[in-house]
């Protein structure tokens, strides 16, 4: 296997291929554009060093040993791991890439590749990573602040969110429009947000879970 230093500081190239000179040809084009790259013989080498969960992408060959990529895609999938898949495979088989794109697959790509070919992937997959992490970023937050409301704060967040009025608000909970509005104020500060609009927007990042929750 083979990485390069403090590979959290930056996205990281998965590579499992059991082919190595294709993992060494793959891993050398990377570090020569500046992207760190770690490889890997089979998928349950990668599955079991500890890697999985950094920032990046996976390039998997299809038809390896044992399982095959399209069954390492299979177990992340069943595990509810997003992280952004390109497959290389040495034959031109349509059913088998319509399969993995319908699972979520970046791209699928006919080895040899063009150099230029596999960056673009590579581009857009660490992008589609980066993207899926700051959205899982955003609902722990809000979820944490949310944690904070107390019952009836909850409550008037829901109204808030489905645009009710403070003073229907009051009527719907039997409070008067003065509680309301200090509940409001509350609301906004715990979950800091500085608009409506920003507040819709964090409680649209709940789980459904959290926003079906009656306090």
């Amino acid at each position: 296997m083979s990485a390069v230093a403090d590979m959290t500081a930056q996205p990281l190239v998965q590579i499992v291929d059991d082919d190595l000179d294709v993992r060494t040809a793959l891993a050398e084009l990377l570090f020569s554009v500046g992207i760190a790259a770690a490889t890997f013989a089979s998928g349950r080498e990668w599955l079991q060093s500890g890697q999985r969960d950094l920032p990046g992408c996976l390039i998997l060959d299809v038809r390896m040993p044992g399982s095959s990529g399209l069954d390492l895609q299979h177990h992340l999938a069943g595990s509810h791991d997003p992280k952004p898949i390109i497959f290389l495979t040495g034959y031109g088989d349509i059913p088998m890439s319509v399969q993995a794109m319908k699972a979520g697959a970046v791209d699928f790509l006919t080895k040899p590749v063009r150099d230029q070919t596999l960056l673009d992937a590579v581009t857009v997959a660490i992008e589609k990573d980066a993207a899926q992490r700051a959205r899982a970023d955003a609902v722990r937050r809000h979820l944490d602040l949310h944690a904070t409301l107390t019952p009836r704060e909850r409550q008037v967040l829901r109204e808030v969110v489905e645009g009710r009025l403070n003073k229907q608000i009051a009527y719907d909970l039997g409070i008067s429009e003065v509680t309301v509005k200090l509940h409001r104020s509350k609301v906004m500060q715990k979950m800091r947000a500085g608009s409506v609009g920003e507040l819709i927007r964090a409680w649209e990042t709940l789980p459904a879970g959290a926003r079906e929750e009656r306090s």
